[in-house]
């Protein structure tokens, strides 16, 4: 089923009958989400509501304040807040606060009365005050099967783990992280290929149309009742990335190293120190390189010898030796200030030097 079907299905759940249309007050609806991720969720939820007879109306949005971006580091919207004023959504009902426990912003979701209040990567935590205030609760799109991979790197983190499965959740938002009571959740294969970003975009893309799909028996309060309490035993957490995790080490072997270089796709990235030295060995510069795209070698081993920190090239790739008698073939990388160039331009850039690899994160480490 295509996703134009899927909204007019959607869109039909959530109406009510033209009749009736007249005397019908709709729900209103606080959406909470900032990243380009969250911009599908709150655009769907646009195009349903808009409609005369749509059960309920976007009452306001909650997002991230705006921050320093791009190159200028000029002060900008977060996607979500940008997208909706480009919709023609109201910017006095665009709240920024800094925590989600202010008083202040408090007093403003309580005086909007919202029925619902729906969560898709907003990035802020939630108090019980302010969980309180919506009167069938909030529910949150999280991009993982519930109850793993709770916490702010889901997607990133099964990649890294190299998994060959995930989904996406639709639960009710409790005070403990990624803990409450599941409405609906949906699994799909991974590819092997597939970065964090892409992964991403495609879970969010799903979580939209179960929220779709589930959203009137939440705001009738059906929804509440059939909600699954998750099963804490088998529950995984997914902790923040941090800028130190970027560095790759070669010891790991190669299937290691291509998840990593997966996962960390966009922010932070991944990183390795490569010197280029002389016929001497003798170095010449070292180098930063941003790993932006690998594969795994066919090969079914590689053949240790006397330098085995030694990368080759060979049909558009380096060559990365690395543990376990495996290999890491780079297909793109960039260096600092530089735009991503494939691994021949980089190779040809060299002129003849050889390129000898870092092996451990601390040897890495500026």
């Amino acid at each position: 089923m295509n996703s134009n079907m899927l909204l007019r299905r959607c869109f039909c759940c959530l109406t009510t009958s033209s009749s009736s249309s007249s005397s019908f007050k709709k729900k209103p609806l606080v959406f909470l989400g900032s990243p380009q991720v969250s911009v599908k969720v709150l655009e769907n939820l646009f195009n349903v509501s808009e409609s005369s007879d749509s059960l309920f109306k976007v009452a306001a949005i909650v997002t991230q304040p705006p921050s320093q971006r791009h190159r200028g580091r000029k002060l900008l919207p977060s996607p979500v807040a940008q997208f909706a004023i480009d919709r023609g959504f109201s910017p006095d009902l665009i709240l920024t606060p800094e925590r989600a426990g202010e008083e202040s912003f408090l007093a403003s979701l309580q005086a909007l009365e919202p029925e619902l209040c729906i969560t898709a990567a907003y990035g802020n935590i939630l108090p019980n005050k302010f969980l309180k205030i919506p009167t069938q609760g909030t529910v949150n799109i999280h991009p993982s099967l519930l109850p793993l991979y709770r916490g702010a790197a889901p997607v990133q983190r099964a990649l890294q783990d190299g998994v060959k499965e995930t989904g996406v959740s639709l639960a009710f938002t409790v005070r403990a992280l990624d803990c409450g009571p599941i409405i609906a959740a949906e699994r799909i294969s991974i590819d092997d290929d597939i970065k964090a970003p892409d992964l991403l975009d495609l879970l969010f893309g799903l979580g939209s149309k179960l929220l779709l799909r589930e959203l009137s028996s939440i705001l009738e309060g059906t929804a509440i009742i059939k909600a699954q309490p998750q099963d804490e035993s088998n529950a995984t957490f997914a902790p923040k990335i941090s800028q130190e995790e970027s560095w790759l080490s070669f010891d790991q072997d190669a299937f290691a190293l291509h998840n990593k270089v997966r996962a960390f796709a966009g922010w932070p990235g991944t990183r390795a120190r490569v010197q280029a030295v002389d016929a001497t060995n003798v170095v010449q510069k070292t180098l930063d390189l941003k790993i932006i795209t690998t594969r795994v070698s066919s090969a079914t081993s590689i053949q240790k010898n006397d330098e085995d920190d030694v990368v080759t090239f060979s049909n558009g790739a380096l060559i990365f030796p690395c543990g376990k008698e495996t290999a890491l073939e780079v297909l793109e990388v960039q260096l600092p200030g530089k735009k991503v160039v494939n691994a021949t331009a980089f190779w040809n850039g060299l002129r003849g030097l050889k390129v000898k690899r870092s092996i451990n994160i601390d040897a890495a480490t500026p």
